[in-house]
């Protein structure tokens, strides 16, 4: 006979006579097993997190980004060279001035002077080629009065020629034979010694002011342990070309030209380069 009290929460074995528990609930193992699955697979994730770390080491940035080329080594220098040269030819201009009545013989008389100027100079060693026209002009002249308009009384014609006299040992005496055979009517100004070739004489302070580059470049290369390389630029940083000396229109007031002495200096020409060479 079975116990009614005690009929629900306990059988009874009848085999052994002993008590046995009654069987769990099904949901509660089901989340104990839930929560384990949980707990194992993040204990899974760590270990391979960990384990991954330990693996072959990512290639490092420093081999993507390349250590930048290193700058050429330059050595920069600049250099100034000369030149001189003694002028050996003159230059001048002759003015021809006429006044006269009548325009046709103003013209006529203009014509007659620049002719024998022309003619002693070329008596005097002036080569025709270097004779040349540069200017006519005629103007007429004119009268004014304090109470009537001006009249015309006359014209004044002037003509003007370029001389170049070679060599400037002849340029005093040619001046003077232009002004001789011109007379009163004859003028010579803008007297100019020059140089015939002046661009040998920058060339030689081109190669002048190259060489002393080169010789400082040299020193500090040398001084420093290190061979000059080849030139990577040349520039000219300044020119000072062969200057033209002209003669005051003063010395030449005197009636006779060739009674003022006509002595040139030495001129120079000057030149400054920057050169840029490789260090090796």
């Amino acid at each position: 006979m079975t116990p009614s009290g005690h009929g629900a929460g306990w059988g009874r074995n009848r085999s052994a006579g002993r008590r046995v528990p009654p069987p769990m609930d099904r949901s509660n193992t089901l989340s104990t097993r839930a929560l384990l699955l949980v707990v194992l697979v993040a204990v899974a994730l760590v270990a391979a997190y960990l384990l991954g770390g330990r693996g072959p080491a990512a290639p490092a940035a420093a081999d993507d980004q390349r250590a930048p080329a290193q700058a050429p080594r330059e050595l920069t220098m600049t250099g100034t060279g000369e030149a001189s040269a003694v002028p050996d030819r003159l230059g001048f201009t002759a003015h021809v001035h006429v006044t006269r009545p009548d325009l046709d013989d103003a013209l006529a008389a203009a014509n007659a002077t620049m002719a024998r100027v022309q003619a002693a100079l070329v008596e005097h060693g002036v080569d025709e080629r270097d004779l040349q026209t540069t200017g006519l002009s005629m103007d007429p002249v004119y009268a004014y009065h304090p109470y009537d308009p001006p009249t015309i009384v006359g014209y004044r014609v002037s003509q003007r020629a370029r001389v170049l006299v070679q060599p400037l040992s002849e340029g005093g005496a040619a001046v003077g034979a232009a002004v001789e055979a011109g007379g009163n009517d004859v003028r010579v100004d803008s007297l100019r010694l020059l140089v015939s070739d002046a661009d040998a004489v920058m060339a030689r302070a081109r190669t002048a002011a190259v060489d002393e580059a080169r010789a400082k470049a040299e020193e500090y290369a040398a001084a420093s342990g290190q061979d000059l390389g080849d030139v990577l630029t040349l520039r000219e940083v300044r020119a000072v070309p062969v200057p033209t000396p002209v003669v005051p229109d003063a010395a030449l007031a005197y009636r006779r030209a060739s009674d003022v002495p006509i002595r040139a200096g030495r001129e120079e020409g000057k030149v400054t380069v920057r050169i840029v060479w490789a260090l090796g």
